[in-house]
């Protein structure tokens, strides 16, 4: 379970840590409670992610550090809960104090906190021994940290939505962690099903037998050498109200991918099974919607396989027909996952929403342009992108816009289909969105986020942990909160 977080108007006696989050300046001003000598002796000058700890009755007090007052954000400040969290994980419960001296606004200060210290406490432990009997880590004491300052309904719901978005990324998290041994499409499916009952979600899963009647060809197609039937599911956010739009959230569900017949090698194998993070971060922020009161209708449209090498898996030259009715030229396997997107997006488009947008770990190609903690935004409308870009500055997740230029249409014209399923040697990210492009109606707004950089991390840094980072969680949220439709003319 997520430590939780609470707002208190003062330390609780039976918080055993308690840590001030300050800045350099209160540091050189000093600190009440700790000796500016011994602050100076070892070092510690309130930079950001520094931390000191001294021997306090019955545990410890300290400080973490944000750095100069004016360059604190609410990143600075939700990385800072994530290095508080760390440091006071042998305690139980722990009371973290904000500081006084930066222009962020307490709520929003309180809510990047909370995320911070939920983010940077996670840890998938379903399949370490020494897990107890709920699953838990039982090596992880902390359980409760209370943001000291104020009791109020305000601070109370700032901090609450922290909590809720962050435990939506580890919803995202904890998906994107399982094996892909385990981790098969119907028990994706079945995971999914049971997020939107405890959410307050509608949801709706396909069979083989539904998705054959409604032709995704290109879901069967990946799914041929799979011993495990695919699913499609759908997810439905309802707002309290009149919705003041309806967006369409659109994830790719690979739940391992070997390459199919065009198989990976070993090494890029290793980390397939979170070739499904874009499905997970949108089940993950649906599951948070409800909570922070979105104003609009939300639908998620979640196509999942795996991408294996059966007997009967599809080979290089096969066709494959679309919901749309597009033709596409299998021409190498690993180049999946814009196939199974082409009839996610298809029928997003049939139901007429007024903006999609599509999460996808989809090429390394868009790694190597960014490297790995940046995702490539490429959309068909300006203002769209602007709205997705904003939404993610917000959320603190990091954004690049790509272009998606017309010329580079003819990299994948086929000679024996509509299309082929990849293009040239170079640009890799570039056609990849320009096929999703194929299979969206072109008055609806849309974009598109390759997160195969930022969807998994090598090693703890700040909020995010070593493994499935959740990314794309948070902007979703801010997008349903923020999001207005185009003013005509």
């Amino acid at each position: 379970m997520p430590i939780t977080v609470h707002a208190v108007r003062s330390v609780p006696k039976a918080a055993t840590a308690s840590l001030a989050l300050v800045t350099s300046e209160a540091v050189s001003f000093g600190v009440d409670g700790f000796d500016a000598a011994v602050l100076e002796a070892v070092g510690f000058e309130g930079k950001a992610d520094q931390v000191h700890l001294q021997p306090a009755e019955g545990g410890f007090t300290g400080l973490v550090g944000l750095g100069p007052a004016a360059e604190v954000t609410e990143a600075t400040v939700r990385r800072a809960g994530a290095v508080l969290a760390r440091s006071c994980s042998r305690h139980a419960r722990a009371a973290a104090g904000l500081p006084v001296d930066v222009s962020v606004p307490a709520a929003e200060a309180r809510r990047a906190l909370a995320e911070g210290v939920i983010l940077g406490g996670y840890r998938y432990t379903a399949f370490k021994s020494s897990a107890g009997e709920d699953g838990g880590d039982s090596s992880r004491r902390l359980d409760r940290v209370d943001v000291v300052g104020s009791a109020s309904a305000g601070a109370k719901d700032a901090v609450a939505r922290g909590a809720a978005v962050a435990a939506g990324v580890c919803v995202a998290r904890d998906l994107a962690n399982e094996p892909g041994g385990s981790l098969t499409a119907p028990a994706f499916a079945e995971k999914t099903e049971a997020v939107a009952r405890e959410a307050g979600l509608e949801s709706k899963v396909w069979t083989t037998e539904d998705i054959e009647a409604a032709s995704l060809g290109g879901l069967l197609g990946v799914n041929r050498g799979s011993t495990h039937p695919p699913r499609f599911v759908e997810l439905t956010y309802e707002p309290e109200g009149t919705p003041t739009a309806t967006l369409a959230y659109v994830g790719k569900g690979i739940t391992f991918d070997a390459g199919g017949l065009s198989i990976k090698t070993a090494q890029g194998m290793m980390a397939m099974k979170m070739d499904m993070c874009g499905a997970a971060a949108i089940i993950g922020a649906m599951s948070v919607l409800p909570a922070v009161g979105a104003p609009v209708r939300v639908k998620a449209y979640l196509p999942m396989t795996d991408n294996m090498l059966g007997g009967d898996a599809t080979r290089p030259g096969d066709v494959l027909t679309i919901r749309n009715g597009k033709t596409i030229e299998v021409l190498n396997t690993d180049a999946e996952g814009r196939l199974i997107l082409a009839d996610a997006l298809s029928l997003a488009c049939e139901d007429e929403p007024d903006a999609i947008i599509d999460l996808a770990t989809l090429t390394g190609a868009c790694m190597v342009a960014l490297g790995p903690s940046i995702a490539g935004l490429m959309g068909n409308d300006e203002p769209f992108v602007d709205q997705v870009r904003a939404a993610a500055d917000r959320a603190g997740e990091r954004v690049w816009h790509l272009p998606l230029p017309a010329d580079y249409v003819k990299q994948f014209e086929s000679s024996v289909a509509d299309i082929k399923n990849i293009g040239g040697p170079h640009g890799g990210a570039l056609t990849a969105g320009l096929i999703l492009k194929e299979f969206v109606d072109d008055d609806i707004p849309w974009v598109h986020l390759d997160i195969a950089g930022p969807a998994r991390a090598e090693s703890d840094d700040g909020e995010i942990t070593k493994g499935g980072t959740g990314f794309g969680v948070r902007t979703l949220v801010e997008l349903a909160l923020g999001y207005t439709r185009p003013t005509p003319g």
